[in-house]
């Protein structure tokens, strides 16, 4: 039963992103900063849960349920390349409908070609920056085994209980590490979306607010369900595996297949 669920979950995210994809790259009117970002989110959203989804149905098969030191290593690189990559996207994203909103007539010139060329390129660039650091940071450690991962694919709290050191230190580098990047991200959109409402509500028209409104509220949203599952994650004093492994499949699961219903709206 797990099998086909999580089956037609990963179908579903890959299906609904492709479309998303499609439609916005065979509709010029679609040809707009805004698309041009939610194109890169689709990507990220097919290729992310990838990393562990097939490992993870494979397992639920039957079949063996082995991985190699290499492909524990390159899951959790991957996994982190593009968490961290999409955590930075919605920054942008909302930066993008900061400037739509807070200042319409400079919007061109402030979001040009440029500009909307290299605002993805550093998300990419800064995401793989933290996923290397986190990654060298996991697997510096000693593993003596049995090397036995007690979760359905390597990530950092689970690889550091199999370490045969001590492992305090680096607990607390990679709290602060994958904690504060979510929050510096998180504190930018707050401070975006405070300014986008001032703005939205200095709008005469009943009209031209529901319009802005509607415009961010799917963008909210997506956010909301992004960040939510890693505070659960990766900020709790004392981890629980259970919560962590639902909540993990929420994030690499559901997250991915829910935002092209939610921008499609």
């Amino acid at each position: 039963i797990l099998f086909i669920l999580f089956l037609s979950f990963y179908l579903f995210t890959l299906t609904g992103n492709l479309l998303i994809l499609l439609t916005i790259v065979s509709s010029s009117r679609l040809h707009t900063p805004m698309y041009f970002f939610l194109c890169k989110l689709s990507v990220c959203d097919i290729f992310f849960p990838s990393v562990s989804s097939p490992k993870m149905l494979f397992y639920l098969s039957g079949n063996s349920r082995a991985i190699s030191y290499t492909g524990c290593v390159s899951q959790l690189f991957f996994h982190h390349f593009l968490g961290c990559t999409e955590c930075f996207l919605y920054t942008v994203m909302t930066y993008d409908c900061f400037v739509a909103i807070c200042y319409p007539l400079r919007y061109t010139v402030i979001m040009s070609h440029r500009v909307c060329a290299i605002l993805p390129m550093g998300t990419s660039f800064f995401g793989c920056i933290q996923a290397i650091f986190l990654t060298t940071l996991t697997f510096q450690l000693p593993y003596c085994g049995p090397n036995e991962v007690d979760y359905y694919f390597c990530d950092i709290p689970v690889m550091l209980k199999l370490a045969c050191a001590d492992t305090s230190t680096l607990e607390i580098v990679g709290f602060i590490s994958v904690g504060l990047m979510p929050l510096g991200c998180f504190l930018l959109i707050l401070t975006s979306y405070s300014c986008i409402v001032f703005s939205i509500l200095q709008i005469r028209s009943a009209e031209g607010r529901r319009h802005a409104f509607s415009t961010c509220s799917a963008h909210l949203t997506a956010i909301l369900l992004a960040f939510m599952p890693v505070a659960v994650i990766y900020l709790q004093p004392t981890p629980n595996p259970s919560l962590n492994a639902a909540v993990q499949i929420l994030n690499n699961l559901v997250t991915p297949m829910m935002n092209p219903l939610i921008y499609s709206l």
